[in-house]
């Protein structure tokens, strides 16, 4: 799956008094080609949805090496955007805050398995308190210049990292394993929109 192009479509509801994005991605059904991709706009597909707003997340290249198993943590939905095919995948709950600030962790109900291959190189941002967040997407919505892994190798002396974070790259000697199946994932993003999980 490494370097495998894919896009999302986030879209924002009002349930109950919190925020939730259903997440609608191209994963494993096709590459978000450019042409379909770049006829979105994200206030029109609000307006025919029903959403509070639209976030076109990506395009985004894979940084991990395999899918595992998945479970359904909602329907998947299959929808087309402009001819683009999408399958609803998450739900990502957003309390009562729409935004979400580099560097802000959040709860994604995901139901997936991801795996790095032993002696490939992961990309980690190192929190203050230690925790680590391995990237498992890379992100050209933003700086389409980072049109690859190699662009990541200098990434750390441009982020804005929190004081006391890190960012390292290593090669580590056994296969990881991030299995949020049964429980909710731990993600957040770079300034680049970059994302990063808790394995």
């Amino acid at each position: 799956m490494r370097g495998v192009r894919y896009g999302e479509v986030l879209a924002v509801f009002d349930r109950e008094g919190r925020l939730e994005a259903e997440v609608y991605g191209t994963q494993l059904l096709n590459d978000c080609p450019a042409e379909l991709w770049d006829t979105l706009v994200a206030d029109e597909i609000a307006g025919e949805m029903g959403a509070l707003y639209v976030k076109l997340n990506g395009p985004r290249h894979w940084v991990l090496d395999g899918l595992g198993a998945k479970v359904a943590p909602v329907e998947p939905v299959l929808r087309e955007f402009n001819g683009l095919l999408t399958r609803r995948i998450a739900l990502v709950d957003l309390g009562q805050a729409p935004g979400s600030a580099p560097y802000t962790e959040r709860r994604v109900d995901r139901g997936a398995q991801f795996f790095w291959d032993a002696g490939k190189p992961v990309y980690e941002l190192v929190a203050a308190d230690g925790t680590v967040y391995t990237m498992q997407a890379l992100c050209i919505g933003v700086d389409p210049t980072m049109n690859d892994v190699g662009a990541l190798d200098s990434l750390g002396s441009r982020l804005q990292l929190p004081a006391g974070w890190t960012y390292r790259i290593r090669h580590p000697d056994e296969e990881l394993i991030c299995d949020t199946t049964d429980e909710m994932a731990r993600v957040l993003q770079d300034e680049f929109e970059n994302t990063y999980t808790v394995i």
